[in-house]
């Protein structure tokens, strides 16, 4: 029966020439699509078994609170030629809004920890990403010893102006 309709396929037109009919290329795409189909179920089984199958571990989303310090212009230890002035905008990354209230509760601890470090400070310690890096350190330790046990997670700076 197959052999009776490939053989209708190829029959030759009046020209004596062998033509193609659009039954053929409906095969063809059909022959395609399956082998493609079973290329992809091989791959996947493949990858599925020397990964291990393990499945993708959940993300957790990490919710933070934020909170701002007041601005803070503080004179930089300088030479005896002209003052500098040291001008900074913190925002703290907080992980709830408990620690929230233990930065409220010690706020003048804050204030000072900040004020006390700034001043030591000179232009040169601030000079590129190296500098503010050890700043935020700097005052990242200092706030989580005045709010102990509570614990901030990052120092963020909104604005550092050295004039």
């Amino acid at each position: 029966m197959a052999e009776a309709a490939l053989a209708d396929d190829l029959a030759a037109d009046e020209g004596g020439k062998a033509k193609a009919p659009a039954k053929s290329k409906k095969k063809l795409f059909i022959y395609a699509g399956a082998g493609l189909g079973a290329l992809l179920l091989l791959a996947g089984g493949y990858f599925m078994f020397f990964s291990g199958g393990k499945h993708a571990e959940k993300v957790e989303v990490v919710k933070a609170v934020y909170f701002d310090l007041p601005e803070m212009i503080v004179n930089l230890s300088a030479s005896s030629e002209r003052p500098q002035y040291l001008r900074v905008k913190v925002t703290l990354e907080l992980p709830d809004n408990s620690v929230q209230d233990a930065v409220k509760t010690a706020m003048p601890r804050v204030i000072d920890a900040f004020q006390v470090h700034l001043r030591e400070l000179r232009a040169v310690d601030l000079e590129g990403s190296a500098g503010l890096y050890r700043l935020r350190e700097e005052l990242m330790r200092r706030i989580n010893i005045a709010i102990a046990p509570a614990k901030i997670r990052a120092v963020l700076f909104k604005e550092v102006v050295v004039q």
